[in-house]
């Protein structure tokens, strides 16, 4: 698979955004069952800032979700999110911290049991003291905005797989997070209904521009996410014009045997000579 076919022009001047790290892995290691995972990573994600991270299976794609979320704790090393470092933080702490997260699971991860209104109300639900009204308007918005308003009353079992992302995507921007985290928003699925995915995660990159991790086994993806922006006129996804950068910085990460091998945007990686990496994105 080919890189995208545009071209660095430095006449093209991206959008000013802060710099300022909301994610930052500082020398972070991690083995299970004594398989080194992660080997003293280092990478931050910038206020903004979307990044996709790539690797073989195993190679930890989901693992620094899950650190990032510190649902576990890393072997060695430290790691800060939206400046709290989340490798001293105790479970309660943690709680309060996650609520400024959203998470777009594998799969999905639907309860089955509960109609689209309540799995897309439910951290809402969780919070407490909201009203029904105060509950069924971000509903409705979040549902909107993914194109799925008539599905409030039906049960994941009556989605098809697509239908179910979009459900899931708007679960987890129904609280405006400061930061969404993707682990593999389109695996499993069909290339039309893949695109459909994208297509909304450049939306929401797009007019929310909340920080987002996107752990991918598809390049194109993420490639299409990197050469193209949402037009809010049309209300598609577009091409960027030939030289163009986005106005949402998008990275690429690219892990081997436990290490960052590639940290850089689509520009640097059409260009980067590693044998191993043009192999890869080939």
């Amino acid at each position: 698979m080919a890189a995208p076919p545009i071209t660095v022009d430095e006449r093209s001047v991206p959008t000013e955004t802060s710099r300022s790290p909301v994610i930052a892995f500082d020398n972070v290691s991690i083995a299970f069952e004594g398989r080194t995972v992660l080997d003293g990573i280092s990478f931050q994600l910038n206020k903004g800032e979307t990044k996709a991270i790539f690797g073989v299976a195993g190679s930890g794609k989901s693992t620094i979700l899950k650190l990032a979320l510190g649902l576990m704790k890393p072997d060695a090393g430290r790691i800060q999110v939206l400046g709290e470092d989340v490798t001293q933080m105790r479970e309660e702490e943690l709680f309060d911290l996650r609520r400024k997260i959203g998470m777009v699971f594998q799969e999905s991860a639907l309860f089955d049991s509960l109609t689209v209104r309540e799995n897309v109300a439910f951290r809402l639900l969780e919070e407490g003291d909201v009203t029904e009204e105060e509950v069924e308007k971000p509903v409705r918005e979040s549902l909107s905005f993914v194109e799925l308003e008539k599905t409030v009353d039906m049960f994941p079992s009556e989605l098809s797989g697509g239908m179910r992302r979009r459900v899931a995507i708007a679960r987890a921007i129904i609280t405006h997070p400061e930061i969404l985290l993707y682990d593999s928003p389109t695996g499993g699925l069909d290339p039309v209904t893949s695109t459909t995915i994208v297509q909304l995660i450049v939306k929401q990159r797009d007019v929310y521009k909340t920080s987002s991790l996107l752990v991918t086994h598809r390049l194109q993806d993420a490639f299409t996410m990197a050469a193209s922006y949402f037009d809010r006129k049309t209300n598609q996804m577009q091409p960027l014009p030939p030289g163009m950068r986005g106005e949402v910085p998008m990275g690429f990460l690219i892990l081997r045997d436990g290490k960052i091998i590639f940290d850089g945007d689509v520009h640097e990686l059409a260009a980067c000579r590693d044998e191993y990496i043009r192999e890869y994105i080939s």
